[in-house]
């Protein structure tokens, strides 16, 4: 949130005793008699983070240890800053009476000596990074993933594998690249490649949400990988209206010949004539392919209206 002090200069936090603070650099903590120095001083430079923590609010180092990891990625734009609260209650309740903040942790970004932008409680690693993104502008990698996004998207895979490689070689733990990389090998057909650079994420991130999408399209494509073609699949269930293992083997076929208007109305046919088959798979595989082609996907959309047809009927 934007506070509405951002024409004010803040004033000196009420001197109290000293005590030294932490090694200097990006990160480091600070006291009240440093406060000015090592914030509003500092912030003449470069942006600077205010993290306002106490040993008795558990979410406060959490919130400390994704602030020091997305400010050291940062390349040096801007600094990180920590104050206990409970050591130092004057600073904390001086600025706090300014701009109205209630408790802790709560961040405030300082620049030029002006409060620009600030909010309270633990918000996840992808909120933090925008928040410093919106004062600092994108880093060089997100311009990369951008591009590599754009290549990829205009089917230039070639290219945009080559930016994602890039990318892990620089940032080892970044999923995003990860996922670009196996889903552009996807597109091509590559189902074991894409499979071989997932398997390279790091255990820690291996459950990360931006891989749900592009693990459940390589799901996708092995169950393909081991039907018929579609002209056979295609004469059993013209053969057999109710041969739903039949047309849930072409919905997967369809799927991964990119005729996902097809697919999806070849699941919607079973589950009319029995929604309870095989312990509704028509409906676990819908959500699938949800999950896959993405929640904005024009078939995914006109998919789910027509599940929830069904749901309400």
């Amino acid at each position: 949130m934007r506070t509405d002090h951002e024409g004010s200069m803040l004033t000196d936090p009420p001197a109290l005793g000293a005590n030294p603070g932490a090694p200097g650099g990006l990160v480091k903590d600070t006291t009240t008699a440093g406060f000015r120095e090592d914030v509003i001083n500092a912030s003449m430079n470069q942006p600077v983070l205010v993290d306002f923590w106490s040993p008795r609010a558990p979410s406060s180092k959490t919130l400390s240890a994704v602030l020091e990891k997305v400010v050291t990625g940062a390349g040096g734009k801007l600094k990180l800053v920590r104050l206990n609260v409970d050591e130092h209650p004057a600073v904390f309740s001086q600025i706090g009476q300014q701009l109205g903040l209630q408790g802790v942790p709560a961040v405030i970004a300082i620049d030029r000596g002006r409060p620009v932008d600030m909010f309270s409680g633990a918000l996840p690693e992808a909120d933090v990074k925008a928040f410093v993104m919106r004062l600092i502008g994108p880093s060089e990698i997100d311009q990369l993933l951008e591009e590599a996004d754009r290549l990829a998207g205009e089917g230039d895979h070639a290219q945009a594998s080559e930016l994602y490689t890039h990318i892990i070689r620089e940032e080892p733990d970044n999923v995003r690249a990860f996922a670009g990389l196996a889903k552009g090998q996807l597109d091509l057909g590559q189902v074991e490649n894409a499979r071989r650079v997932l398997d390279m994420v790091p255990p820690d991130k291996a459950a990360d949400p931006a891989l749900a999408g592009v693990r459940a399209a390589l799901d996708l494509a092995e169950q393909a990988e081991s039907l018929g073609d579609l002209a056979g699949l295609q004469s059993k269930v013209d053969a057999n209206a109710d041969d739903h293992q039949a047309r849930f083997d072409l919905a997967l076929a369809l799927n991964a010949h990119g005729k996902r208007d097809e697919a999806v109305d070849q699941l919607v046919a079973i589950a009319r004539r029995d929604r309870s088959w095989n312990d509704e798979a028509a409906r676990k595989q819908l959500l699938q392919f949800f999950e896959a082609w993405g929640l904005m996907d024009p078939a995914a959309i006109r998919g789910r209206r027509q599940l929830s047809t069904l749901i309400f009927s």
